[in-house]
Protein backbone atom coordinates (compact mmCIF):
# COMPACT_ATOMS: atom_id res chain seq x y z
CA UNK A 1 0.00 0.00 0.00
CA UNK A 2 1.23 3.63 -1.04
CA UNK A 3 2.55 6.09 1.77
CA UNK A 4 2.44 9.82 0.92
CA UNK A 5 5.23 11.17 1.21
CA UNK A 6 5.96 13.68 4.60
CA UNK A 7 3.92 16.47 5.11
CA UNK A 8 2.01 15.73 1.63
CA UNK A 9 -1.63 16.16 3.47
CA UNK A 10 -3.29 18.94 4.55
CA UNK A 11 -3.69 17.46 8.52
CA UNK A 12 0.30 16.96 8.64
CA UNK A 13 1.18 20.89 7.00
CA UNK A 14 -1.45 21.94 9.74
CA UNK A 15 0.06 20.20 12.10
CA UNK A 16 3.84 21.43 11.94
CA UNK A 17 2.10 25.05 10.97
CA UNK A 18 0.61 25.23 13.97
CA UNK A 19 3.60 24.61 16.04
CA UNK A 20 5.75 26.52 13.71
CA UNK A 21 3.60 30.02 14.45
CA UNK A 22 2.92 29.30 18.03
CA UNK A 23 7.16 28.89 18.28
CA UNK A 24 7.20 32.31 16.50
CA UNK A 25 5.20 34.02 18.83
CA UNK A 26 6.18 33.20 22.24
CA UNK A 27 9.47 33.62 21.62
CA UNK A 28 8.86 37.08 20.63
CA UNK A 29 6.58 37.92 23.32
CA UNK A 30 9.46 36.09 25.94
CA UNK A 31 12.27 38.42 23.77
CA UNK A 32 10.61 41.10 24.61
CA UNK A 33 10.07 40.70 27.44
CA UNK A 34 13.27 40.62 28.55
CA UNK A 35 14.29 42.84 26.73
CA UNK A 36 12.58 45.22 28.67
CA UNK A 37 13.79 44.23 31.72
CA UNK A 38 17.47 43.90 30.95
CA UNK A 39 17.72 47.38 29.85
CA UNK A 40 16.15 48.76 32.97
CA UNK A 41 17.67 50.79 35.47
CA UNK A 42 19.14 48.85 38.88
CA UNK A 43 17.95 45.50 37.74
CA UNK A 44 20.69 42.90 37.18
CA UNK A 45 20.39 39.17 36.33
CA UNK A 46 23.40 38.49 38.35
CA UNK A 47 20.68 38.79 41.34
CA UNK A 48 19.11 35.62 42.61
CA UNK A 49 15.68 37.42 42.41
CA UNK A 50 15.83 38.21 38.12
CA UNK A 51 17.17 35.20 37.34
CA UNK A 52 13.19 33.72 36.58
CA UNK A 53 13.63 35.80 33.24
CA UNK A 54 16.75 33.79 31.49
CA UNK A 55 15.40 31.32 32.35
CA UNK A 56 12.15 31.48 31.26
CA UNK A 57 13.71 32.17 28.14
CA UNK A 58 15.86 29.14 27.97
CA UNK A 59 13.45 27.07 29.14
CA UNK A 60 10.89 28.54 25.97
CA UNK A 61 13.76 28.16 23.64
CA UNK A 62 14.61 24.57 24.15
CA UNK A 63 10.94 23.66 24.65
CA UNK A 64 9.85 24.98 20.95
CA UNK A 65 12.77 23.87 19.39
CA UNK A 66 12.11 20.08 21.12
CA UNK A 67 8.56 19.90 20.45
CA UNK A 68 9.29 20.78 16.70
CA UNK A 69 11.67 18.06 16.62
CA UNK A 70 9.60 15.80 18.15
CA UNK A 71 6.66 17.41 15.72
CA UNK A 72 8.94 15.80 12.48
CA UNK A 73 9.69 12.67 14.05
CA UNK A 74 6.38 12.02 14.74
CA UNK A 75 5.15 12.27 11.51
CA UNK A 76 7.96 10.57 9.99
CA UNK A 77 7.35 7.69 12.31
CA UNK A 78 3.40 7.51 12.25
CA UNK A 79 4.05 7.57 15.60
CA UNK A 80 0.00 8.02 16.71
CA UNK A 81 1.49 7.55 20.72
CA UNK A 82 3.96 10.09 20.06
CA UNK A 83 1.60 12.78 18.86
CA UNK A 84 -0.37 12.54 22.05
CA UNK A 85 2.78 13.10 24.09
CA UNK A 86 2.72 16.30 22.04
CA UNK A 87 -0.28 17.17 23.22
CA UNK A 88 0.86 16.36 26.70
CA UNK A 89 3.88 18.79 26.43
CA UNK A 90 1.78 21.30 24.88
CA UNK A 91 -0.38 21.09 28.43
CA UNK A 92 2.91 21.23 30.24
CA UNK A 93 4.13 24.16 28.27
CA UNK A 94 0.36 26.04 29.26
CA UNK A 95 1.02 25.40 33.12
CA UNK A 96 4.73 26.57 32.91
CA UNK A 97 3.76 29.56 31.13
CA UNK A 98 0.94 30.51 33.35
CA UNK A 99 3.79 29.60 36.22
CA UNK A 100 5.70 32.38 34.88
CA UNK A 101 3.17 34.94 34.99
CA UNK A 102 3.53 35.00 38.74
CA UNK A 103 6.47 34.54 39.31
CA UNK A 104 7.63 37.66 37.16
CA UNK A 105 5.21 39.77 39.23
CA UNK A 106 6.78 38.48 41.87
CA UNK A 107 10.32 39.09 40.81
CA UNK A 108 9.19 42.71 39.82
CA UNK A 109 7.70 43.57 42.64
CA UNK A 110 9.68 46.89 43.51
CA UNK A 111 9.45 47.99 39.72
CA UNK A 112 5.23 47.90 39.40
CA UNK A 113 6.13 50.61 36.23
CA UNK A 114 8.15 47.66 34.65
CA UNK A 115 5.76 45.14 35.67
CA UNK A 116 2.96 46.40 33.15
CA UNK A 117 4.38 47.01 30.84
CA UNK A 118 5.83 43.70 30.37
CA UNK A 119 2.08 42.13 31.66
CA UNK A 120 0.46 42.20 28.56
CA UNK A 121 3.40 40.19 26.51
CA UNK A 122 3.76 37.48 29.35
CA UNK A 123 -0.25 37.66 29.06
CA UNK A 124 0.18 36.36 25.44
CA UNK A 125 2.00 33.78 25.98
CA UNK A 126 0.04 30.95 27.64
CA UNK A 127 -3.29 32.22 25.37
CA UNK A 128 -1.79 31.49 22.19
CA UNK A 129 -0.22 27.93 23.77
CA UNK A 130 -3.82 26.89 25.22
CA UNK A 131 -5.29 28.04 21.42
CA UNK A 132 -2.71 26.14 19.71
CA UNK A 133 -3.48 22.82 22.07
CA UNK A 134 -7.16 23.00 20.68
CA UNK A 135 -5.75 23.30 16.98
CA UNK A 136 -3.75 20.16 17.35
CA UNK A 137 -6.11 18.40 19.08
CA UNK A 138 -8.33 18.47 16.33
CA UNK A 139 -5.44 17.83 13.54
CA UNK A 140 -4.39 14.87 15.75
CA UNK A 141 -7.60 13.06 15.36
CA UNK A 142 -7.38 13.94 11.97
CA UNK A 143 -3.09 12.03 12.07
CA UNK A 144 -4.89 9.41 14.47
CA UNK A 145 -7.30 8.22 11.70
CA UNK A 146 -5.15 8.71 8.48
CA UNK A 147 -1.87 6.79 10.74
CA UNK A 148 -3.98 3.74 11.22
CA UNK A 149 -3.37 1.97 8.48
CA UNK A 150 0.52 1.88 8.81
CA UNK A 151 0.72 0.52 12.62
CA UNK A 152 -1.03 -2.75 11.06
CA UNK A 153 1.34 -3.16 8.37
CA UNK A 154 4.42 -3.06 10.89
CA UNK A 155 2.68 -5.80 13.39
CA UNK A 156 -0.44 -6.96 11.46
CA UNK A 157 -4.06 -7.83 13.25
CA UNK A 158 -3.23 -9.62 15.85
CA UNK A 159 -4.17 -8.02 18.93
CA UNK A 160 -1.15 -9.06 21.39
CA UNK A 161 1.23 -7.50 18.61
CA UNK A 162 -0.15 -4.32 18.40
CA UNK A 163 -0.82 -3.96 22.28
CA UNK A 164 3.14 -4.75 22.84
CA UNK A 165 4.11 -2.50 20.00
CA UNK A 166 2.06 0.27 21.42
CA UNK A 167 3.84 0.05 24.81
CA UNK A 168 6.79 0.18 22.78
CA UNK A 169 6.13 3.45 21.29
CA UNK A 170 5.44 5.01 24.84
CA UNK A 171 8.57 4.11 26.26
CA UNK A 172 10.42 5.61 23.29
CA UNK A 173 8.11 8.76 23.50
CA UNK A 174 8.66 8.53 27.64
CA UNK A 175 12.18 8.48 26.81
CA UNK A 176 12.19 11.92 24.85
CA UNK A 177 9.99 13.45 27.17
CA UNK A 178 12.80 12.77 30.15
CA UNK A 179 15.61 14.08 27.90
CA UNK A 180 13.98 17.20 27.66
CA UNK A 181 12.46 17.57 31.33
CA UNK A 182 16.04 16.49 32.80
CA UNK A 183 17.83 19.14 30.44
CA UNK A 184 15.11 21.84 31.44
CA UNK A 185 15.99 20.97 35.47
CA UNK A 186 19.89 21.02 35.18
CA UNK A 187 19.33 24.02 32.77
CA UNK A 188 17.53 25.99 35.51
CA UNK A 189 19.72 25.05 38.45
CA UNK A 190 22.95 26.27 36.33
CA UNK A 191 21.07 29.54 34.94
CA UNK A 192 19.39 30.27 38.46
CA UNK A 193 21.30 29.21 41.30
CA UNK A 194 24.99 27.26 41.06
CA UNK A 195 27.85 29.46 41.35
CA UNK A 196 30.89 27.71 38.53
CA UNK A 197 32.88 27.00 41.82
CA UNK A 198 31.14 25.13 43.84
CA UNK A 199 31.50 20.87 43.49
CA UNK A 200 27.82 21.02 43.29
CA UNK A 201 28.21 23.14 39.56
CA UNK A 202 30.09 20.48 38.39
CA UNK A 203 28.29 17.63 39.81
CA UNK A 204 25.27 18.93 38.35
CA UNK A 205 27.17 19.93 34.28
CA UNK A 206 27.87 16.07 35.01
CA UNK A 207 24.53 15.28 35.00
CA UNK A 208 23.76 15.92 31.30
CA UNK A 209 25.90 13.75 29.49
CA UNK A 210 25.35 11.08 32.04
CA UNK A 211 21.34 11.42 31.68
CA UNK A 212 22.13 11.13 27.84
CA UNK A 213 23.97 8.31 28.07
CA UNK A 214 21.07 7.16 30.31
CA UNK A 215 18.50 7.99 27.88
CA UNK A 216 20.41 6.47 24.71
CA UNK A 217 21.39 3.16 26.02
CA UNK A 218 17.36 2.64 27.54
CA UNK A 219 16.36 3.22 24.10
CA UNK A 220 18.66 1.27 22.14
CA UNK A 221 18.42 -1.74 24.80
CA UNK A 222 14.12 -1.64 24.37
CA UNK A 223 14.78 -1.42 20.56
CA UNK A 224 17.38 -3.97 20.20
CA UNK A 225 15.41 -6.65 23.20
CA UNK A 226 19.45 -6.87 24.93
CA UNK A 227 18.43 -7.68 28.12
CA UNK A 228 22.11 -7.10 29.91
CA UNK A 229 21.55 -3.62 29.05
CA UNK A 230 18.04 -2.80 29.89
CA UNK A 231 18.34 -4.53 33.25
CA UNK A 232 20.97 -1.81 33.87
CA UNK A 233 19.32 0.76 32.24
CA UNK A 234 16.41 0.40 34.66
CA UNK A 235 18.29 -0.49 37.99
CA UNK A 236 19.98 3.02 36.91
CA UNK A 237 16.04 4.92 36.30
CA UNK A 238 15.68 3.89 40.06
CA UNK A 239 19.15 5.16 41.34
CA UNK A 240 18.51 8.46 39.51
CA UNK A 241 15.55 9.10 41.90
CA UNK A 242 18.13 10.54 44.48
CA UNK A 243 18.59 13.52 42.27
CA UNK A 244 15.22 14.59 43.49
CA UNK A 245 16.68 15.33 46.59
CA UNK A 246 16.68 19.20 45.28
CA UNK A 247 13.19 19.54 46.27
CA UNK A 248 14.37 19.44 49.72
CA UNK A 249 16.54 22.09 49.45
CA UNK A 250 14.18 24.44 47.42
CA UNK A 251 12.30 24.83 50.71
CA UNK A 252 14.86 24.67 53.19
CA UNK A 253 15.03 27.79 55.37
CA UNK A 254 18.89 27.86 55.14
CA UNK A 255 18.61 28.13 51.00
CA UNK A 256 15.35 29.01 50.22
CA UNK A 257 16.28 32.88 49.37
CA UNK A 258 18.46 31.50 46.45
CA UNK A 259 15.37 29.63 44.51
CA UNK A 260 12.61 32.12 45.80
CA UNK A 261 12.19 33.80 42.41
CA UNK A 262 12.43 30.52 40.91
CA UNK A 263 10.88 27.66 43.10
CA UNK A 264 7.68 27.29 41.20
CA UNK A 265 8.91 26.13 38.54
CA UNK A 266 11.99 24.26 39.33
CA UNK A 267 9.54 22.19 42.02
CA UNK A 268 6.63 21.57 39.01
CA UNK A 269 9.70 20.56 37.09
CA UNK A 270 11.66 18.64 39.54
CA UNK A 271 8.01 16.79 40.29
CA UNK A 272 7.70 15.94 36.70
CA UNK A 273 11.04 14.71 36.02
CA UNK A 274 10.32 12.21 38.73
CA UNK A 275 7.04 10.96 37.99
CA UNK A 276 8.07 10.50 34.20
CA UNK A 277 11.05 8.53 35.14
CA UNK A 278 8.50 6.23 37.41
CA UNK A 279 6.38 6.01 34.42
CA UNK A 280 9.65 5.16 32.08
CA UNK A 281 10.72 2.48 34.83
CA UNK A 282 7.11 0.79 34.95
CA UNK A 283 6.70 0.98 31.16
CA UNK A 284 10.26 -0.09 30.72
CA UNK A 285 9.58 -3.23 32.49
CA UNK A 286 6.70 -4.23 30.82
CA UNK A 287 8.62 -4.14 27.22
CA UNK A 288 11.31 -5.81 29.02
CA UNK A 289 8.74 -9.26 29.64
CA UNK A 290 8.13 -8.57 26.11
CA UNK A 291 11.15 -9.38 24.82
CA UNK A 292 11.60 -12.33 22.36
CA UNK A 293 7.98 -12.90 21.72
CA UNK A 294 8.54 -11.89 17.74
CA UNK A 295 8.39 -8.43 18.20
CA UNK A 296 11.77 -7.02 17.12
CA UNK A 297 11.74 -7.41 13.72
CA UNK A 298 8.97 -4.62 13.60
CA UNK A 299 11.71 -2.20 16.09
CA UNK A 300 13.86 -2.16 13.89
CA UNK A 301 11.82 -2.07 10.25
CA UNK A 302 9.00 0.72 11.59
CA UNK A 303 7.24 3.35 9.84
CA UNK A 304 8.98 6.04 7.68
CA UNK A 305 8.26 8.00 4.71
CA UNK A 306 10.97 7.16 2.61
CA UNK A 307 9.40 4.13 1.33
CA UNK A 308 7.33 3.85 -1.29
CA UNK A 309 5.50 1.28 0.60
CA UNK A 310 5.06 0.36 3.75
CA UNK A 311 7.49 -2.47 5.43
CA UNK A 312 5.67 -5.51 6.94
CA UNK A 313 6.20 -8.01 9.48
CA UNK A 314 6.71 -9.95 6.48
CA UNK A 315 9.50 -7.95 5.20
CA UNK A 316 8.21 -7.09 1.90
CA UNK A 317 10.53 -5.19 -0.66
CA UNK A 318 10.48 -1.92 -1.76
CA UNK A 319 8.29 -2.30 -4.86
CA UNK A 320 6.35 -5.70 -3.91
CA UNK A 321 2.73 -6.17 -2.90
CA UNK A 322 1.75 -7.08 0.22
CA UNK A 323 0.04 -10.60 -0.14
CA UNK A 324 -1.49 -11.94 3.24
CA UNK A 325 -1.72 -15.69 3.65
CA UNK A 326 -5.12 -16.25 3.11
CA UNK A 327 -4.56 -19.47 6.26
CA UNK A 328 -3.29 -16.78 8.46
CA UNK A 329 -4.88 -16.35 11.71
CA UNK A 330 -4.22 -12.63 10.93
CA UNK A 331 -7.20 -12.75 8.18
CA UNK A 332 -8.90 -16.13 8.84
CA UNK A 333 -9.30 -16.45 5.30
CA UNK A 334 -11.46 -13.75 4.85
CA UNK A 335 -10.92 -10.53 3.57
CA UNK A 336 -9.61 -7.55 6.18
CA UNK A 337 -12.11 -4.44 7.01
CA UNK A 338 -9.85 -1.83 6.13
CA UNK A 339 -12.12 0.17 8.82
CA UNK A 340 -11.13 -1.89 11.84
CA UNK A 341 -7.17 -1.17 11.22
CA UNK A 342 -6.93 2.00 12.89
CA UNK A 343 -5.23 1.83 16.23
CA UNK A 344 -7.90 1.12 18.98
Amino acid sequence: MAVEPLLSTRAQKAFVAIIAVQAIVVLVMISITFRSVAVADDITFNTPRYKTLPCYLAIFILAEVFEMLMAFDALRLRNVIQLIGILCFQAAMLVFASIQIHETRAALATHLDLWHKVEPFLIVSPIMIGLSWFALMWFVRELYHEFGWAIFHVVGANPAMKTMYQYYQIMICLLKLDFFVFIGVTMQLLIVVLEDDTAEFGLTVAAIPITMILLIMAGYAVQREIKSLMTISLVLMLAAQVYFYKLYRFYDPASEQTYLSTRATLTTFTIVASILLFATFGIGCKCFHDFDRGLMSSKMHGVTWGSKYLPSIFHERPGERFMADPKSSYTSGGPLDSRRLSIE
